[in-house]
């Protein structure tokens, strides 16, 4: 098991080029199930949540050739189910059930695991596929879905679900007559992937707005499409700048994507400016202190809040920071604090009052978001910082210390 060993105190600068979006590709290459074909696919991330993936993948019959570009061969589908070993490490594995039941007529999923950041359940998922007329029953830990041919449905979200508004986008693809989705998702990589699937032959309008509509077409086809940017990666980044008083030009950075995360950090002090086709990132002197609440898109990202609270634990004077969206997304605070930082949890909400500087630490990350905030605490702290369990790290960011040491970072990667 690997680790990450940092020598902080370094302010950071260059250049540094973002990533494909985990989170967008991760959806598309599910869709591939719906659509017979080669399909050719550029900037997708090595992570191992496209390795997990495409084993999935490959258990039903699908070829997948990693490089660049990514290729994806479908002909038969010869299986129809995903099994507990690879679903367990990746929630996102879910994402087949809408395609297998669309185009293979039944599906045997096993209920998402993924990082321990809270409840995510799947409902919205199993009640829209039922709205499509498919038969659900949950039996011994698997999801077992089957259904002729869907049927399009007005479906209403009791909660806004990326990963259900985009099962249900995809599963209606192929259903016969038209869906309409409700209280729908509107991240970007729900946006994307309307677009893939549009350029498969799909007809969905409104993708990435709260109501979208698809009309059922008979089949799709092999599709080339680019991957989007990381809008994670790019605040991660953003965030590094802040916290080590950098000056670091982010390239393939979608600031429209951004809007509430470049909001709160002009807030706290840093100087956002786009750059050509890139984005110049600044820190301050000393970081001031904003009151951050997490919402679904467009709102201030889940994803960000762990970054934002080492941001926050630097800063001067206190900050709130609410989590809306996951119960259970607190976990990196016990080790942030092991680093000095002064931060309280109350319910939903942490208070940060600010602290002259943190300490290096050995630190255990938790979750995918969790170990991108310590690796940045490590970045800012004075002495040196060690990142175990850097395995969830490595599920989202693709090469982070190669591209932290480019910027001038001491970072390195041992075997533990």
């Amino acid at each position: 098991m690997d680790k990450m060993v940092i020598h902080g105190g370094v302010s950071l600068t260059g250049t540094v080029e973002v990533s494909g979006a985990k989170n967008a590709v991760l959806p598309i290459l599910a869709a591939t199930l719906l659509a017979e074909g080669e399909h050719t696919f550029h900037n997708v991330p090595r992570l191992v949540d496209i390795r997990t993936i495409s084993r999935l993948l490959g258990r039903m019959g699908v070829e997948c050739q990693a490089g660049e570009p990514f290729r994806v061969r479908v002909g038969t589908l010869k299986g129809h189910e995903a099994a507990y070993e690879l679903v367990k490490t990746m929630r996102a594995a879910v994402l087949v059930l809408g395609p297998l039941v669309a185009r293979a007529g039944r599906a045997r999923v096993s209920l998402p695991g993924g990082c321990a950041i809270g409840s995510r359940p799947i409902d919205q998922h199993l009640k829209g596929l039922e709205r499509l007329g498919a038969t659900i029953r949950i039996h011994r830990g698997y999801v077992e879905a089957s259904s002729p041919r869907l049927r399009g449905a007005r479906i209403s979200f009791d909660i806004s679900t990326v990963t259900g508004t985009e099962n249900l986008m995809m599963a209606a693809a192929l259903a016969r007559g038209t869906t309409v989705l409700e209280n729908a998702a509107c991240e970007p990589e729900v946006e994307e992937l309307g677009e893939a699937l549009n350029k498969m032959g799909a007809r969905i309008l409104g993708a990435g707005t709260p109501v979208v509509t698809i009309e059922g077409v008979e089949g799709l086809h092999g599709v080339e499409h680019t991957i989007m940017p990381d809008r994670i990666e790019s605040g991660t980044f953003m965030v590094a700048a802040g916290l080590t008083r950098g000056d670091i030009l982010i390239r393939r950075c979608r600031l429209a994507h951004l809007g509430a995360v470049v909001t709160k950090l002009r807030e706290a002090g840093l100087e956002i400016a786009p750059e050509g086709d890139a984005v110049r990132v600044r820190g301050p002197e000393r970081i001031r202190s904003v009151d951050i609440k997490t919402l679904p898109y467009p709102g201030f990202p889940t994803d960000m809040q762990a970054q934002a609270m080492v941001l926050m634990a630097l800063a001067d004077g206190t900050s709130v920071i609410s989590e809306t969206v996951f119960e259970n997304r607190f976990m990196h605070v016990s080790e942030l604090r092991r680093m000095g930082a002064d931060i309280r949890i109350e319910g939903p909400n942490a208070v940060v009052k600010g602290v002259p500087r943190l300490e290096g630490a050995p630190l255990m990350a938790s979750d995918l978001r969790a170990s991108a905030s310590l690796v940045l605490a490590g970045l800012a702290a004075e002495g040196t910082t060690e990142v175990s369990r850097i395995y969830h790290l490595d599920r989202g960011y693709e090469g982070m210390e190669k591209k932290l040491q480019k910027l001038g970072a001491q970072i390195e990667r041992v075997r533990e």
